[in-house]
């Protein structure tokens, strides 16, 4: 019932971020925008990860699609891509990358000019964060193939600090970064700077606890995987 929750929560809130009004009011708000991001790239894949739906997913597609004859050669291709963005060296520095490589001023500017680019900047936050939520909250124990639970932890600090950073500058940034939002004006007077100030906030605070809430399922799955050595040892040692 929690995974089933915790999937439907994930959806709704990437659907509510995009496919309704409050998609326009992130493109004439800052702090909105950020909100729609943090939906994006942090809680809705964070969700859907958590609960881990592929295996239902699969099994609920249709007999002609699971048995399609591209679908293997597809499979194969794709694998290796999917690999090395899935790397624990690579997965923190795209997670990281994109939020920086979209707030970047002038490629903001465009982005959020531009229909195309617009979505093509949320779709790659979304797509992303399901890539890096997968790495983390994979369900799988290093014995059955998922990263170790150390790198797991240490791939969620390692993300803090450039998050804190970025946020900290835009919040106590005294000067608008982010001047679109004065070319297209705003949904709602609010002061130029305190716009900018929520957003850093929404960059910086809800985006760092996201990591410790991931630590924290980590230590349960780690907490889970030693009480089933343990009844395994108690099963093996009674007579």
């Amino acid at each position: 019932m929690g995974r089933n929750l915790a999937y439907l929560l994930g959806v709704a809130t990437i659907y509510g971020v995009t496919q309704t009004h409050y998609d326009y009011l992130a493109q004439y708000m800052f702090f909105t925008h950020r909100a729609q991001h943090l939906v994006l790239h942090h809680a809705g894949p964070f969700l859907i990860a958590l609960a881990a739906p592929l295996p239902v997913l699969a099994d609920g597609l249709p007999t002609r699609i699971r048995h399609f004859p591209g679908w293997s050669l597809a499979a194969r291709l794709l694998r290796p891509v999917y690999r090395t963005l899935q790397h624990p060296l690579i997965a923190p520095v795209l997670f990281v990358g994109l939020i920086y490589f979209w707030l970047i001023p002038e490629i903001h500017f465009d982005a959020m000019l531009s229909a195309d680019l617009y979505q093509v900047m949320n779709w790659s936050m979304a797509l992303d964060g399901l890539l890096f939520w997968w790495l983390i909250l994979d369900r799988r124990s290093p014995q059955q193939g998922g990263l170790g639970y150390g790198k797991r932890i240490a791939i969620l600090l390692a993300v803090i600090p450039p998050q804190i950073l970025l946020g900290a500058y835009i919040t106590f940034s005294r000067d608008v970064i982010f001047d679109v939002y004065e070319v297209c004006g705003r949904a709602w007077p609010l002061d130029p700077l305190t716009d900018q100030l929520l957003g850093g906030l929404l960059t910086w605070i809800p985006a760092t606890m996201m990591s410790a809430i991931g630590v924290l399922i980590i230590l349960s799955f780690l907490f889970r995987d030693a009480r089933k050595e343990d009844a395994a040892d108690v099963s093996h040692a009674t007579p």
